[in-house]
């Protein structure tokens, strides 16, 4: 009897082992064409990019497309590019003042339209509207709010007997011009990833909270930041990768410009591939781009403890 039970299980272990190795199998061929469509969006650019930032390659020169023969020459160029590196500093100040901002305005708006309000449950809407319209009419919208001889904002200053400057033509405001508009645009992402955390805040610990004797402060310091912690890294991991991104607001308001103090990193890109031809460079450009950025992105979702909550 012992041996026909063991050999039960044997035989009970096998079937369950064999419709394991079933359902891997049918798991791998409903993944397999969602997997083939990413390699060829995803992997198969990056590995050209890849590729092209070896060589010198040159519109005007078609066949330095598969010159392979100084690998490292755009790599080494870059340590002494000193355009670059000024474009570098002022990404970092684009990225820096536009997350910042954004987590803090998204943060005290999420909280006002926490509150249990018809009227700031029907404003919620609106506040979405920036968010979704395309980058490059929210650039449209700012390139009027800064154009002087056509802004209302310019019209209302000098009626207060405040006149305002052009400011996307004035290097030491141009930039400020470019982080309000993008704080504008994309406050309403952070605003809405807090507000979905703060739906989920038990109400015991606020209760418990207020029982102590925590006050608005304390309550929002000890109890809701702690709390939201983890969607603060998430939605500033987001923006910092749209902030190394940004493209349309710079185009259409600055061109990079006046001269390069606003010309972040990959509008230096975009200048050496479409205005210089060298599209060797620029890859190498965006290589460098990218391997930053997953970097940062690394660190970050490691400060969220993704690894550790995933065990």
């Amino acid at each position: 009897m012992a041996a026909i039970a063991i050999a039960g299980r044997a035989r009970a272990r096998a079937a369950g082992s064999g419709v394991a190795a079933l359902e891997r199998r049918f798991h791998w061929w409903c993944l397999g064409p969602t997997l083939a469509v990413l390699g060829v969006v995803t992997l198969l650019p990056t590995l050209y990019l890849l590729a092209t930032s070896l060589t010198p390659l040159n519109l005007t020169r078609p066949a330095t497309q598969w010159d392979f023969s100084h690998p490292f020459r755009n790599f080494a160029f870059l340590l002494s590019d000193g355009r670059l590196h000024g474009s570098l500093w002022v990404q970092l100040k684009l990225s820096f003042w536009t997350v910042s901002l954004q987590l803090l305005l998204g943060f005290g708006v999420a909280l006002l339209l926490n509150l249990r309000s018809r009227t700031l449950e029907a404003l919620r809407t609106v506040f979405l509207i920036p968010m979704v319209l395309p980058p490059i009419v929210v650039a449209i919208i700012w390139k009027v709010l800064y154009t002087p001889d056509i802004s209302p904002v310019h019209w209302a200053m000098a009626s207060l007997g405040w006149p305002l400057p052009t400011l996307i033509t004035h290097p030491s405001y141009a930039l400020g011009a470019i982080i309000v508009a993008d704080i504008w645009e994309w406050f309403p992402f952070t605003m809405l990833m807090i507000l979905a955390g703060l739906q989920v805040l038990p109400e015991e610990q606020v209760d418990a909270a207020r029982i102590d004797g925590a006050g608005p402060w304390q309550l929002t310091v000890y109890v809701v930041l702690p709390f939201l912690r983890g969607v603060l890294l998430v939605a500033g991991l987001f923006r910092l990768i749209d902030s190394i991104k940004a493209f349309p607001l710079i185009f259409i308001l600055t061109d990079g410009g006046p001269g390069t103090v606003t010309e972040v990193t990959n509008y230096y890109s975009y200048v050496q591939a479409f205005n210089f031809s060298q599209l060797g460079y620029s890859s190498a450009i965006t290589v460098i781009l990218v391997s930053l950025t997953v970097i940062a992105s690394a660190f970050i979702v490691r400060a969220v403890g993704w690894e550790t909550s995933s065990e």
